[in-house]
């Protein structure tokens, strides 16, 4: 890899993991535009390094609290806010995970497709404007509860189809559940932390099993970039997000799923 395709394919993954717009669509533009080769199973750890690391820091706070309320009150029979959070977390993340080991390879072989990816973008864009438009949610994470948390993680779980977005479509889902937008993309992100320690680990697994050279100044610099790009668009989207609202991504989603049908299928 050269060193505008770490720059770019690391920026692209650091914004595309938070931001409700899909990681997939955009990860088949360049190669499709420049006839890049795929980066490699290294460049993938690395980069999920990066945007793990990213959010960690920026909800080290938030983390701290859920891990000590749910290892002070998370076994009782009243545990505080934090600790049942924290339980709303973990058992959120069960959907998707079992769908990921059962489903991923299928999914892999048979829907990581232009023609998919591209109605899965324009499709789940509009869910998420119409969910932003009818409602005006005023429920914070206190107020969730386990049946709310459930919902929102079978949505991630669709978003093992590429082009869904996974901030994408549970920030949809938390917006029709009544949640404020800010709330909404707290918990999407704090929902990814486990899958994108899941989805290293395994990487890092194959990474360790395979007999092919590491460029580790790639790696290196690919997990810098996609921390910092990571964290700002963590940062700038939750400080934005009650002004803006959802639909400058779904015009975005729009157009993105447009191009593709236009120039790639």
């Amino acid at each position: 890899m050269d060193l505008i395709e770490i720059i770019v394919l690391a920026v692209l993954q650091g914004l595309t993991e938070f931001l409700p717009i899909s990681s997939s669509a955009h990860l088949i533009l360049p190669s499709r535009l420049f006839g890049w080769e795929d980066q490699g199973l290294a460049f993938d750890v690395a980069v999920h390094v990066g945007t793990l690391a990213a959010v960690m820091i920026y909800f080290r706070q938030d983390i701290y609290r859920l891990i000590t309320g749910w290892v002070t009150t998370g076994f009782t029979r009243h545990p505080n806010d934090d600790g049942r959070l924290a339980w709303y977390v973990a058992l959120a993340t069960i959907p998707a995970g079992l769908a990921g080991l059962l489903l991923g390879d299928w999914i892999e072989e048979h829907l990581r497709s232009t023609a998919v990816i591209a109605a899965t973008t324009i499709i789940f864009g509009i869910l998420l404007g119409v969910s932003d438009k009818i409602r005006h949610g005023q429920l914070n994470l206190v107020s969730m509860t386990l049946m709310m948390a459930l919902v929102i993680g079978f949505a991630q779980m669709v978003a093992l189809i590429p082009g869904t977005s996974r901030s994408g479509i549970t920030i949809t889902a938390a917006l029709f559940l009544g949640l404020q937008r800010v709330e909404a993309a707290r918990f999407s992100f704090l929902l990814s932390i486990p899958l994108i320690l899941a989805a290293g680990g395994l990487k890092s697994l194959e990474l360790v099993q395979a007999t092919t050279a590491v460029d580790w100044n790639a790696l290196i610099l690919g997990i810098a970039i996609s921390a910092v790009s990571a964290w700002v668009c963590i940062y700038y989207f939750l400080a934005f997000i009650n002004r803006i609202g959802m639909m400058p991504f779904v015009i975005y989603r729009l157009l993105l799923g447009g191009m593709l049908v236009l120039f790639f299928i």
